[in-house]
């Protein structure tokens, strides 16, 4: 019995250490920190849903628009710098949310801000959804008729989703949108 405590360690190990013990498995590590760093409830919302959805019609829309000879009408070149732009800024913003920009940057006002942008893209879209639509005609184009239409097609989806989100984003802004911390505040 007296041999007891010479035999038990008290020692305890980071994680970080056990990794550079084993040969670096810190791709494992960077995988946790990652996650942790992700708000996977917003993943599950509508808005995210609505902006993963703007992401990939938006991507089809202007790869429509860039497959075929757009400098011909000049139209397209306003439907194509709007695709591009929209998809580039909507891909960021879905990232910041995501990944918790806002936590970070109280400074601005994250329901506005979001809403602002979702109400220009949606008037943006749909100018450029309407000159896309305007200029599809089948004996202009010949070969590229189809990618016209299905441009203009996913112009008026995207168009859609991004009204939704707009929806959506005034309702957060309003303080409607189920936020349990505004819902609470006595008045």
């Amino acid at each position: 019995m007296a041999d007891f405590p010479s035999k038990v360690t008290t020692e305890t190990s980071s994680p970080h250490s056990q990794n550079s013990q084993q040969g670096g498995n810190s791709l494992r590590g960077l995988a946790a920190n990652v996650t942790t760093m992700m708000d996977m409830s917003f993943i599950r919302s509508i808005p995210a849903i609505l902006m993963m959805a703007e992401i990939f019609l938006g991507l089809l829309q202007w790869a429509l628009i860039a497959s075929t000879h757009y400098t011909l009408v000049p139209a397209n070149g306003w439907v194509m710098f709007v695709a591009v732009t929209l998809w580039i800024l909507t891909t960021i913003l879905f990232c910041m949310i995501l990944f918790g920009a806002q936590r970070k940057l109280t400074t601005v006002p994250w329901p506005l801000t979001v809403m602002v942008y979702h109400g220009g893209a949606t008037v943006l879209s749909l100018t450029a959804f309407l000159a896309n639509a305007a200029s599809v005609h089948p004996f202009h184009f010949g070969y590229f008729y189809g990618h016209m239409a299905a441009a203009a097609f996913f112009g008026a989806v995207v168009t859609l989703a991004y009204g939704a989100s707009a929806f959506f984003s005034y309702l957060d802004w309003k303080g409607d949108g189920g936020n349990a911390a505004t819902s609470t505040v006595p008045t």
